[in-house]
């Protein structure tokens, strides 16, 4: 009975939690100028979500995550391309390309280390990114897939250039897939990821199931990813080699790090930090953003999450 409360204790939601969706909703309209940067945001925050359900939750280190948004990415694509222009449509063929790829990749991540894992996830990204780039009469090659054009969402609202329907479509896809990634944490099925988490052999002791829990959660998230990249496709109506690059995988870690794991609030938040980073600092230097972004990293790390945010607690002891 203690364990049910404690599951329904932290499955409720909280009261700033409804504010932080209204003003997310709001910022399109309010910032109307900036509406493609909130849609790039919404997007980024729905990978980093992605990543943090296989590392956060369960253990999982991928340095290759972005297959799945690359995968996703295409099939979208080439579904609006050659069959239908359909957002919904679109986004459910993405999804579905991309969960079946991570049940087929979750094969390889149930035998060995974190550093088996790491070579095999990043293995697989660049194994789709070189496909992509040999099946140039389907995917474009290196000049991309250029040419898809989304029809209108719902059959009312088109996707118009200052990107203010894009933006309110991908936040309705990232609100709903964090109530359902918020469901599925809180629930019997989600206490067992932790407890594989914190330790697999105690796990495994008390009959938890642990490879089939692992493929599991590998999948749903690839479905995840694959949403993002989907969006990412059908919002700027290209595709390119881009989506599967080390660079994505990296840059989804760095949000996690910067927002915190284990929380899926920590993906969002910190996807929201790093592409307002990324966006101010570029703007400023343009040649040498990455390092001030490193040295933001270094910062955050030396003297932690909760310090960073109360400058007057950095040259004190540790609470």
């Amino acid at each position: 009975m203690e364990a049910r409360h404690s599951l329904l204790e932290s499955s409720r939601w909280r009261l700033w939690e409804p504010l932080v969706w209204l003003l997310a909703f709001a910022a399109p309209f309010a910032l109307s100028r900036h509406a493609l940067i909130v849609n790039e945001i919404a997007i980024v925050a729905l990978f980093a979500l992605s990543l943090d359900l296989i590392l956060g939750f369960t253990g999982i280190v991928s340095l290759g995550h972005a297959a799945f948004l690359g995968f996703g990415a295409y099939a979208a694509a080439l579904f609006a391309k050659l069959v239908m222009p359909d957002p919904l449509v679109g986004l459910v063929v993405g999804m579905s390309a991309a969960t079946a790829l991570g049940a087929v990749c979750s094969l390889t991540i149930m035998r060995g280390t974190d550093l088996t894992r790491l070579m095999v996830t990043l293995g697989m990204a660049l194994i789709l990114m070189e496909l992509a780039n040999k099946l140039d009469w389907l995917t474009g090659g290196a000049d991309g897939l250029q040419g898809v054009v989304m029809g209108p969402l719902l059959g009312r609202f088109e996707f118009d250039l200052a990107g203010r329907t894009a933006a309110w479509y991908s936040l309705t896809v990232l609100l709903l897939l964090f109530v359902l990634a918020r469901r599925f944490i809180h629930s019997p099925f989600g206490a067992t990821l932790k407890a594989v988490r914190d330790n697999r052999l105690r796990a495994m002791a008390i009959g938890v199931p642990v490879t089939s829990r692992l493929a599991v959660v590998y999948t749903v998230a690839a479905g995840v990813a694959g949403a993002a990249g989907a969006l990412l496709a059908q919002t700027t109506g290209f595709a390119s080699l881009d989506v599967f690059s080390l660079e994505r995988s990296a840059d989804v870690m760095l949000m996690l790090v910067i927002g915190g794991v284990g929380w899926l609030y920590g993906g969002l938040a910190g996807a929201v930090v790093f592409k307002l980073l990324h966006d101010v600092i570029s703007n400023i230097t343009p040649q040498y953003w990455t390092f001030w972004i490193g040295l933001f990293l270094v910062v955050l790390v030396l003297v932690g999450r909760e310090r960073l945010m109360r400058p007057w607690t950095w040259f004190g002891g540790r609470p």
